[in-house]
């Protein structure tokens, strides 16, 4: 029912298994003598996390963070809210925000902020989708899954209203669902 929505099919569910993969192998690499501390943004990161941690070969401990920038909206409000914080201190230890989707990049430049205050070893980020066309801060971003064109894109934890979340790819929303263009 939910795929009669979706005007196409960006990334397939293969695709994002094999760049989890290169992922994985690439960051593992990065935090050879290390064990990092992910932080999934929530909740659009966490089936990314998920298939991300099943990738690394070093050890790791995971935390998550749940911030509000959209609502029931398309487009981010600018404005930023923490709904939920971190479990534990991150200071003195190697971290990576696990992100689904860059796209003003505000959200995400807030959090590197917030996270770098807190005095980690080191912050790294790693981001499924990054949206360049709609950027409005540069966030320096260690790793990138897949750089898409500015259409609003569903699935893979990614939601519009709470829904589609569950589709196993990335899609691209029929704009009259949400009423767009």
């Amino acid at each position: 029912m939910l795929h009669q929505d979706i005007a196409e099919i960006l990334i397939t569910e293969e695709q994002l298994q094999t760049r989890a993969r290169e992922l994985g192998a690439d960051i593992s690499a990065a935090y050879a003598d290390r064990a990092p501390l992910l932080i999934a943004v929530l909740k659009g990161s966490v089936m990314f996390m998920a298939d991300l941690m099943r990738e690394l070969q070093v050890p790791h401990a995971i935390d998550f963070l749940a911030t509000s920038s959209y609502g029931a909206a398309t487009e981010s409000t600018g404005v930023v809210r923490i709904l939920k914080d971190l479990d534990d201190p991150i200071e003195g230890r190697d971290v990576l925000i696990v992100e689904d989707i860059i796209d003003s990049g505000n959200t995400l430049d807030y959090l590197r902020t917030l996270l770098l205050a807190r005095n980690p070893a080191s912050l790294r980020i790693v981001t499924l989708l990054s949206k360049p066309a709609r950027r409005e801060v540069d966030v320096p971003v260690d790793w990138v899954g897949f750089e898409i064109p500015d259409k609003f894109v569903i699935g893979y934890g990614l939601d519009y209203d709470e829904r589609y979340r569950n589709l196993p790819y990335i899609g691209v929303l029929k704009p009259s669902v949400y009423g767009g263009e």
